[in-house]
């Protein structure tokens, strides 16, 4: 199953390739972390069965020391790949206490590569009956056509030297123009100075601080748009990417900024784990990243604890660090 011959699987609207360990829809692919893919594999062996989280380790970690978290954070970003929503499960679904089951439909996937060269040869046919000269005939019919003899070699002359005239005319302007518009550059002071919070992921067990995770991000939206000069897009552009698998580039060209900031929420026992990353747009690499640990208690307290400590370290990376 994990072996490079293993055969691809439809799962619901998605074709499985096990082998380049990816997965594909109406021409959108993704690409999968190899125990993540192992873990969607084990799950559509077994579909419509529950499988426990320490089948799971067996099975997808088989001789690597991990922990329970492994597990969440692979079906996190499963979920994440698929279009999967944990509350109206269509693909994996979360049985409490007792592990994760597949409720799509899993069956062999069909071999569809001929259907689109049995229709290559209607398209070369579409194509090869434009008839070139059939409409240059039309063309010069409408010049000929203009009720005297003569006229149309008489219009097509004037024609001509209208189009000369008008090259002459945008060549004088071009030239002229030329310096100006090399002097003329981009500034790209503004982009510099703005930053969209992504939806912080929630990897709780069961995934039960989802509400949490949400506030998080609006907090650290709220506090970060106080920072003088910052652009900072609202909680609603930036939720509209949660649970999308869209590149880093990709949603920064959309919402307009220079870095993304996202993160993830853990909890063990009476403790939160919140860890925060910082992305340069144009190039996808982190420039920062830290985990905050604190009491779940007051969690309004901790939001707004972690949020401050967050905007200093972005403040600080970006006024001494990487600007460029």
């Amino acid at each position: 199953m994990e072996g490079p011959n293993a055969k691809m699987l439809r799962i619901g609207e998605w074709c499985i390739h096990p082998s380049s360990s990816e997965i594909s829809r109406n021409g959108e692919t993704a690409h999968v972390e190899v125990r993540t893919m192992r873990l969607l594999l084990c799950l559509a062996e077994h579909a419509g069965e529950v499988i426990s989280i320490d089948e799971l380790l067996n099975q997808v970690w088989a001789g690597v020391a991990v922990s329970q978290d492994s597990v969440y954070q692979a079906v996190t970003s499963l979920r994440r790949l698929l279009g999967d929503d944990p509350r109206q499960p269509r693909y994996i679904e979360t049985v409490p206490r007792l592990g994760y089951r597949m409720v799509a439909t899993v069956s062999p996937f069909e071999d569809e590569s001929t259907a689109p060269a049995a229709s290559a040869p209607t398209s070369t046919a579409s194509l090869s009956t434009f008839d070139a000269p059939a409409f240059g005939r039309k063309r010069r019919a409408g010049f000929l056509g203009l009720g005297f003899p003569g006229a149309g070699w008489a219009a097509g002359a004037a024609i001509c030297l209208l189009i000369a005239g008008a090259f002459v005319l945008h060549g004088k302007l071009a030239s002229g123009n030329r310096p100006a518009a090399a002097v003329v550059t981009p500034e790209p002071q503004e982009p510099i100075r703005s930053i969209a919070v992504l939806p912080f992921l929630d990897l709780t067990q069961g995934m039960q601080q989802e509400e949490f995770a949400d506030g998080m991000t609006e907090e650290l939206i709220d506090k970060l748009s106080k920072i003088p000069g910052l652009r900072v897009p609202s909680p609603t552009s930036s939720f509209y990417f949660k649970g999308k698998q869209i590149p880093v580039a990709e949603m920064a060209m959309t919402l307009g900024v220079a870095y993304v900031l996202d993160g993830s929420v853990r909890k063990s026992g009476s403790r939160v784990r919140v860890a925060a990353r910082l992305v340069r747009a144009d190039n996808g690499f982190a420039i920062w990243s830290e985990s905050y640990d604190r009491p779940f208690d007051d969690l309004l307290m901790v939001q707004d604890d972690i949020a401050g400590e967050v905007t200093k370290a972005f403040q600080s990376s970006v006024n001494t660090g990487d600007n460029r």
